[in-house]
Protein backbone atom coordinates (compact mmCIF):
# COMPACT_ATOMS: atom_id res chain seq x y z
CA UNK A 1 0.00 0.00 0.00
CA UNK A 2 1.30 3.23 -0.79
CA UNK A 3 1.96 5.68 1.83
CA UNK A 4 0.32 9.33 1.00
CA UNK A 5 3.52 12.52 2.15
CA UNK A 6 2.78 15.86 2.35
CA UNK A 7 4.05 18.17 0.11
CA UNK A 8 7.14 19.57 0.53
CA UNK A 9 7.25 22.92 1.44
CA UNK A 10 9.31 24.32 -2.48
CA UNK A 11 6.52 22.24 -3.82
CA UNK A 12 3.21 24.56 -1.91
CA UNK A 13 5.39 27.72 -2.52
CA UNK A 14 4.81 27.15 -6.30
CA UNK A 15 1.45 28.30 -5.99
CA UNK A 16 1.14 31.75 -5.20
CA UNK A 17 5.11 33.37 -5.51
CA UNK A 18 4.72 36.78 -4.93
CA UNK A 19 2.76 37.07 -1.68
CA UNK A 20 3.59 33.53 -0.10
CA UNK A 21 4.82 35.09 3.13
CA UNK A 22 1.70 36.99 3.52
CA UNK A 23 -0.32 34.47 2.69
CA UNK A 24 1.05 31.54 4.64
CA UNK A 25 0.52 34.19 7.95
CA UNK A 26 -2.84 35.00 7.56
CA UNK A 27 -4.25 31.49 5.99
CA UNK A 28 -5.66 29.51 8.56
CA UNK A 29 -5.21 26.39 6.73
CA UNK A 30 -2.13 26.40 7.00
CA UNK A 31 0.13 26.40 10.29
CA UNK A 32 3.73 27.15 10.05
CA UNK A 33 5.75 24.92 13.07
CA UNK A 34 9.19 25.87 14.29
CA UNK A 35 11.21 23.23 15.70
CA UNK A 36 14.65 23.49 17.04
CA UNK A 37 16.82 20.46 17.18
CA UNK A 38 19.97 20.43 19.51
CA UNK A 39 21.45 17.00 19.88
CA UNK A 40 24.51 16.15 22.78
CA UNK A 41 26.45 15.44 19.37
CA UNK A 42 26.29 19.19 17.91
CA UNK A 43 27.34 22.19 19.04
CA UNK A 44 24.96 24.08 16.71
CA UNK A 45 21.47 24.20 16.59
CA UNK A 46 19.35 24.43 13.21
CA UNK A 47 16.28 25.82 13.04
CA UNK A 48 13.86 24.08 10.19
CA UNK A 49 11.00 25.95 8.80
CA UNK A 50 8.04 23.28 8.12
CA UNK A 51 4.58 24.39 6.53
CA UNK A 52 1.86 21.42 7.00
CA UNK A 53 -1.89 21.94 5.97
CA UNK A 54 -4.27 21.23 8.94
CA UNK A 55 -5.32 18.25 9.80
CA UNK A 56 -2.53 16.64 7.95
CA UNK A 57 0.58 15.23 9.29
CA UNK A 58 4.11 13.94 7.65
CA UNK A 59 3.76 9.92 8.55
CA UNK A 60 6.21 8.07 10.37
CA UNK A 61 9.11 6.91 8.12
CA UNK A 62 8.62 3.44 7.25
CA UNK A 63 12.61 4.00 5.86
CA UNK A 64 15.53 5.36 6.98
CA UNK A 65 18.86 5.99 5.29
CA UNK A 66 21.87 6.41 7.75
CA UNK A 67 24.82 8.08 5.58
CA UNK A 68 28.32 9.30 7.05
CA UNK A 69 29.64 11.84 5.54
CA UNK A 70 33.15 12.95 5.78
CA UNK A 71 35.09 15.68 3.49
CA UNK A 72 32.53 14.76 0.19
CA UNK A 73 31.83 18.37 -0.48
CA UNK A 74 31.46 17.02 -4.49
CA UNK A 75 29.32 14.23 -3.78
CA UNK A 76 26.56 15.65 -1.76
CA UNK A 77 24.69 17.56 -4.07
CA UNK A 78 24.73 14.15 -6.47
CA UNK A 79 23.64 12.11 -3.78
CA UNK A 80 20.88 13.93 -2.74
CA UNK A 81 19.41 13.97 -6.14
CA UNK A 82 19.79 10.15 -6.51
CA UNK A 83 19.27 9.31 -3.27
CA UNK A 84 15.38 11.32 -3.82
CA UNK A 85 14.95 9.66 -6.87
CA UNK A 86 14.87 5.93 -5.98
CA UNK A 87 13.81 6.66 -2.34
CA UNK A 88 10.31 8.04 -4.08
CA UNK A 89 10.04 5.59 -6.61
CA UNK A 90 9.51 3.23 -3.55
CA UNK A 91 6.08 4.71 -2.60
CA UNK A 92 7.17 4.71 1.52
CA UNK A 93 7.42 7.11 3.70
CA UNK A 94 11.45 7.42 4.10
CA UNK A 95 13.96 9.48 6.00
CA UNK A 96 17.79 10.01 5.05
CA UNK A 97 20.09 10.71 8.13
CA UNK A 98 23.35 11.98 6.95
CA UNK A 99 25.82 12.28 9.49
CA UNK A 100 28.70 14.95 9.26
CA UNK A 101 31.49 13.39 10.59
CA UNK A 102 33.98 16.03 11.31
CA UNK A 103 34.68 17.13 7.92
CA UNK A 104 36.55 19.96 7.14
CA UNK A 105 35.50 21.00 3.90
CA UNK A 106 32.25 22.54 2.80
CA UNK A 107 29.74 19.29 3.13
CA UNK A 108 28.31 20.21 6.21
CA UNK A 109 26.70 23.53 4.62
CA UNK A 110 26.13 22.23 1.81
CA UNK A 111 23.94 19.25 4.07
CA UNK A 112 22.38 22.37 5.98
CA UNK A 113 20.88 23.92 2.39
CA UNK A 114 19.71 20.43 1.57
CA UNK A 115 17.85 20.00 5.01
CA UNK A 116 16.25 23.57 4.99
CA UNK A 117 14.43 22.47 1.99
CA UNK A 118 13.51 19.00 2.48
CA UNK A 119 12.45 17.89 6.12
CA UNK A 120 13.16 14.54 5.07
CA UNK A 121 16.68 14.80 5.70
CA UNK A 122 17.79 14.96 8.69
CA UNK A 123 21.49 15.86 9.88
CA UNK A 124 24.10 14.95 12.45
CA UNK A 125 26.75 17.20 12.78
CA UNK A 126 29.85 15.35 15.15
CA UNK A 127 32.09 18.04 17.22
CA UNK A 128 35.25 16.11 15.48
CA UNK A 129 36.00 13.15 13.78
CA UNK A 130 34.76 10.00 15.26
CA UNK A 131 35.31 7.60 12.48
CA UNK A 132 32.70 5.33 10.61
CA UNK A 133 31.31 3.16 13.23
CA UNK A 134 30.17 6.35 15.47
CA UNK A 135 28.41 7.48 12.48
CA UNK A 136 26.81 5.28 11.63
CA UNK A 137 26.01 4.23 15.64
CA UNK A 138 24.69 8.35 16.24
CA UNK A 139 22.27 7.53 12.38
CA UNK A 140 20.70 4.75 13.89
CA UNK A 141 20.03 5.96 17.17
CA UNK A 142 18.22 8.78 15.32
CA UNK A 143 16.60 6.43 12.89
CA UNK A 144 12.87 5.73 13.09
CA UNK A 145 11.97 3.92 10.56
CA UNK A 146 11.56 -0.15 10.85
CA UNK A 147 13.82 -0.69 7.87
CA UNK A 148 17.33 0.87 8.28
CA UNK A 149 19.67 0.89 5.05
CA UNK A 150 23.56 1.96 5.91
CA UNK A 151 25.00 3.56 3.07
CA UNK A 152 28.25 5.47 2.26
CA UNK A 153 28.29 8.68 0.56
CA UNK A 154 31.42 8.66 -2.10
CA UNK A 155 28.62 7.39 -4.46
CA UNK A 156 30.03 3.95 -4.80
CA UNK A 157 26.89 2.55 -3.52
CA UNK A 158 23.72 2.94 -5.32
CA UNK A 159 20.56 4.02 -4.23
CA UNK A 160 18.39 2.50 -7.04
CA UNK A 161 19.67 -1.01 -5.03
CA UNK A 162 17.82 -0.20 -2.08
CA UNK A 163 14.69 -1.13 -3.90
CA UNK A 164 15.88 -4.55 -4.22
CA UNK A 165 17.38 -4.72 -0.64
CA UNK A 166 13.69 -4.05 0.30
CA UNK A 167 12.23 -6.94 -2.19
CA UNK A 168 14.34 -9.41 -0.25
CA UNK A 169 13.45 -8.27 2.99
CA UNK A 170 9.96 -8.86 2.27
CA UNK A 171 10.71 -12.37 1.78
CA UNK A 172 10.77 -12.96 5.59
CA UNK A 173 14.55 -11.85 6.33
CA UNK A 174 15.95 -9.77 9.00
CA UNK A 175 18.83 -8.54 7.47
CA UNK A 176 19.81 -8.60 3.84
CA UNK A 177 23.41 -7.51 3.28
CA UNK A 178 24.63 -5.83 -0.80
CA UNK A 179 27.74 -8.04 -2.39
CA UNK A 180 29.77 -6.04 -4.61
CA UNK A 181 29.93 -8.78 -7.25
CA UNK A 182 31.19 -6.24 -9.90
CA UNK A 183 33.75 -3.96 -7.66
CA UNK A 184 35.75 -1.27 -8.97
CA UNK A 185 38.66 -0.90 -6.79
CA UNK A 186 42.31 -1.27 -6.73
CA UNK A 187 43.53 -5.06 -7.20
CA UNK A 188 46.18 -4.89 -4.45
CA UNK A 189 45.36 -2.35 -1.98
CA UNK A 190 41.73 -3.10 -2.17
CA UNK A 191 40.11 -6.43 -3.18
CA UNK A 192 42.99 -8.52 -2.28
CA UNK A 193 42.88 -7.80 1.36
CA UNK A 194 39.11 -7.65 1.18
CA UNK A 195 38.78 -10.78 -0.07
CA UNK A 196 41.16 -12.15 2.09
CA UNK A 197 39.40 -10.41 5.46
CA UNK A 198 35.89 -11.99 4.18
CA UNK A 199 37.09 -15.42 3.99
CA UNK A 200 38.64 -15.37 7.42
CA UNK A 201 35.29 -13.93 8.48
CA UNK A 202 33.47 -15.69 7.46
CA UNK A 203 35.63 -18.92 8.61
CA UNK A 204 36.17 -17.45 11.81
CA UNK A 205 32.43 -16.40 12.71
CA UNK A 206 30.67 -19.35 10.57
CA UNK A 207 28.62 -16.51 8.76
CA UNK A 208 29.29 -17.36 4.82
CA UNK A 209 29.05 -13.74 3.23
CA UNK A 210 30.97 -12.39 0.32
CA UNK A 211 31.02 -9.81 1.39
CA UNK A 212 31.22 -8.05 4.70
CA UNK A 213 32.53 -4.52 3.93
CA UNK A 214 29.63 -3.15 1.02
CA UNK A 215 28.07 -0.58 3.98
CA UNK A 216 24.78 -1.14 1.92
CA UNK A 217 22.37 -3.03 4.04
CA UNK A 218 19.01 -3.52 5.11
CA UNK A 219 18.25 -4.39 8.52
CA UNK A 220 15.10 -4.30 10.25
CA UNK A 221 14.91 -2.03 13.67
CA UNK A 222 14.34 -4.66 15.97
CA UNK A 223 17.92 -6.25 15.03
CA UNK A 224 19.92 -3.49 14.63
CA UNK A 225 18.64 -0.86 17.39
CA UNK A 226 20.01 -2.94 20.56
CA UNK A 227 23.40 -3.76 18.52
CA UNK A 228 26.07 -1.38 20.21
CA UNK A 229 29.18 -0.66 17.49
CA UNK A 230 32.73 -0.16 18.38
CA UNK A 231 35.70 0.09 16.57
CA UNK A 232 34.95 -1.20 12.55
CA UNK A 233 32.41 -3.77 14.19
CA UNK A 234 29.48 -2.13 12.05
CA UNK A 235 30.20 -4.65 9.30
CA UNK A 236 29.92 -7.69 11.46
CA UNK A 237 26.29 -6.71 12.68
CA UNK A 238 25.38 -9.55 10.36
CA UNK A 239 27.12 -12.24 12.37
CA UNK A 240 25.82 -10.66 15.52
CA UNK A 241 22.51 -11.33 13.43
CA UNK A 242 22.68 -14.67 13.03
CA UNK A 243 23.85 -15.64 16.36
CA UNK A 244 20.83 -14.09 18.10
CA UNK A 245 18.38 -15.97 15.57
CA UNK A 246 17.87 -13.74 12.69
CA UNK A 247 18.07 -14.61 9.00
CA UNK A 248 20.36 -13.24 6.59
CA UNK A 249 20.51 -13.16 2.79
CA UNK A 250 23.15 -11.61 0.40
CA UNK A 251 21.98 -10.55 -2.74
CA UNK A 252 24.48 -8.52 -5.57
CA UNK A 253 24.51 -4.64 -5.65
CA UNK A 254 26.22 -2.34 -8.18
CA UNK A 255 29.42 -0.53 -7.42
CA UNK A 256 30.81 2.44 -9.14
CA UNK A 257 34.55 3.80 -9.12
CA UNK A 258 34.75 6.95 -6.69
CA UNK A 259 34.42 9.77 -9.09
CA UNK A 260 35.20 12.84 -6.28
CA UNK A 261 37.19 13.02 -3.55
CA UNK A 262 39.39 9.92 -1.84
CA UNK A 263 38.92 7.61 -0.35
CA UNK A 264 39.18 7.65 3.41
CA UNK A 265 39.89 3.49 3.49
CA UNK A 266 43.73 1.53 3.55
CA UNK A 267 45.09 -1.47 3.84
CA UNK A 268 45.58 -0.82 7.62
CA UNK A 269 42.04 -1.46 7.93
CA UNK A 270 41.76 -5.31 7.25
CA UNK A 271 44.38 -5.89 10.22
CA UNK A 272 41.62 -3.36 12.68
CA UNK A 273 39.03 -5.70 11.29
CA UNK A 274 40.83 -8.84 12.25
CA UNK A 275 41.50 -7.71 15.55
CA UNK A 276 37.78 -6.76 15.88
CA UNK A 277 36.47 -9.92 14.94
CA UNK A 278 38.66 -11.68 17.86
CA UNK A 279 36.25 -9.06 20.23
CA UNK A 280 33.42 -10.25 18.13
CA UNK A 281 33.93 -14.10 18.39
CA UNK A 282 34.84 -13.70 22.15
CA UNK A 283 32.23 -11.82 22.95
CA UNK A 284 29.60 -13.70 21.54
CA UNK A 285 31.18 -17.14 22.82
CA UNK A 286 32.47 -16.29 26.64
CA UNK A 287 30.80 -12.94 27.36
CA UNK A 288 28.89 -14.56 30.13
CA UNK A 289 31.59 -17.53 30.80
CA UNK A 290 34.91 -15.36 30.69
CA UNK A 291 36.44 -17.54 33.45
CA UNK A 292 36.27 -20.13 30.65
CA UNK A 293 38.98 -18.48 28.46
CA UNK A 294 41.10 -17.16 31.47
CA UNK A 295 40.47 -20.36 33.40
CA UNK A 296 41.72 -22.38 31.01
CA UNK A 297 44.88 -20.88 30.23
CA UNK A 298 45.67 -20.35 33.72
CA UNK A 299 45.23 -24.18 33.92
CA UNK A 300 47.32 -24.82 31.21
CA UNK A 301 49.98 -22.74 32.35
CA UNK A 302 50.18 -24.17 35.81
CA UNK A 303 50.34 -27.61 34.32
CA UNK A 304 53.03 -26.33 31.99
CA UNK A 305 54.63 -25.10 35.20
CA UNK A 306 54.63 -28.59 37.09
CA UNK A 307 55.90 -30.44 34.20
CA UNK A 308 59.25 -28.36 33.96
CA UNK A 309 59.25 -28.61 37.72
CA UNK A 310 58.88 -32.26 37.39
CA UNK A 311 61.90 -32.00 34.19
CA UNK A 312 64.10 -30.28 36.31
CA UNK A 313 63.85 -32.98 39.19
CA UNK A 314 64.66 -35.58 37.25
CA UNK A 315 67.70 -33.76 35.85
CA UNK A 316 68.72 -33.15 39.28
CA UNK A 317 68.68 -36.42 40.41
CA UNK A 318 69.37 -38.30 37.35
CA UNK A 319 71.29 -36.62 35.27
CA UNK A 320 72.92 -34.33 38.27
CA UNK A 321 72.31 -31.31 36.68
CA UNK A 322 71.98 -28.62 39.16
CA UNK A 323 69.30 -26.62 39.00
CA UNK A 324 71.11 -23.26 38.67
CA UNK A 325 72.68 -24.55 35.36
CA UNK A 326 69.34 -24.05 33.41
CA UNK A 327 66.71 -21.37 33.22
CA UNK A 328 64.12 -24.46 33.88
CA UNK A 329 63.64 -22.68 37.44
CA UNK A 330 62.63 -19.48 36.08
CA UNK A 331 60.35 -20.96 33.70
CA UNK A 332 58.62 -22.55 36.43
CA UNK A 333 58.46 -19.26 38.48
CA UNK A 334 57.37 -17.71 35.37
CA UNK A 335 54.38 -20.16 34.16
CA UNK A 336 53.05 -20.74 38.17
CA UNK A 337 52.83 -16.24 38.36
CA UNK A 338 50.96 -16.51 34.94
CA UNK A 339 48.47 -19.03 35.32
CA UNK A 340 47.83 -17.18 38.83
CA UNK A 341 47.70 -13.77 36.86
CA UNK A 342 45.34 -15.70 34.39
CA UNK A 343 42.76 -17.17 37.21
CA UNK A 344 42.43 -14.02 39.01
CA UNK A 345 41.60 -12.13 35.74
CA UNK A 346 39.04 -14.70 34.97
CA UNK A 347 37.47 -14.21 38.65
CA UNK A 348 37.60 -10.35 37.60
CA UNK A 349 35.88 -10.38 34.82
CA UNK A 350 33.02 -12.69 36.55
CA UNK A 351 32.42 -10.25 38.70
CA UNK A 352 32.35 -7.36 35.83
CA UNK A 353 30.28 -9.82 33.97
CA UNK A 354 27.45 -10.38 36.76
CA UNK A 355 27.94 -6.68 37.30
CA UNK A 356 27.10 -6.19 33.77
CA UNK A 357 23.94 -7.59 33.65
CA UNK A 358 22.26 -7.51 37.41
CA UNK A 359 23.07 -3.27 37.57
CA UNK A 360 21.35 -3.05 34.19
CA UNK A 361 18.49 -5.49 34.78
CA UNK A 362 20.13 -6.90 31.18
CA UNK A 363 19.29 -10.78 30.99
CA UNK A 364 21.57 -13.31 29.53
CA UNK A 365 18.87 -14.82 26.62
CA UNK A 366 17.22 -12.74 24.15
CA UNK A 367 12.87 -14.43 24.08
CA UNK A 368 11.59 -14.11 19.98
CA UNK A 369 7.93 -14.62 21.42
CA UNK A 370 5.79 -16.43 23.87
CA UNK A 371 2.40 -18.09 23.75
CA UNK A 372 -0.13 -18.18 26.98
CA UNK A 373 2.39 -15.97 29.23
CA UNK A 374 0.92 -13.24 30.77
CA UNK A 375 2.96 -10.10 31.26
CA UNK A 376 6.79 -9.61 31.22
CA UNK A 377 9.71 -10.08 33.36
CA UNK A 378 10.66 -6.97 35.15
Amino acid sequence: MNTVQSPSPTAMSGASTSSSSSSLSHNPSLVASNKIVADRLTYEKSIYTRVIPTGLTRPSPEISVVIPVYNEEENVDLLYSKLVSALDQLGRAWEAILVDDGSSDQSYNKLKEIAAGDTRIKVLRFVRNFGQTAALAAGIDHALGDVIIPMDADLQNDPADVKKLLEKLDEGYDVVSGWRKERKDELFLRLIPSWTANKIISSISGVRLHDYGCSLKAYRKEVIKDVRLYGEMHRFVPIYATWLGARVAEIPVNHYARQFGQSKYGISRTFKVVLDLITVKFMAKYFTKPIYVFGTAGLASWILSFLIFGWMVVLKYYYQTSFIETPLPVLVAVFFLMGMQLLLMGLQAEIMMRTYHESQGKRIYKVKSTLNVDGELS
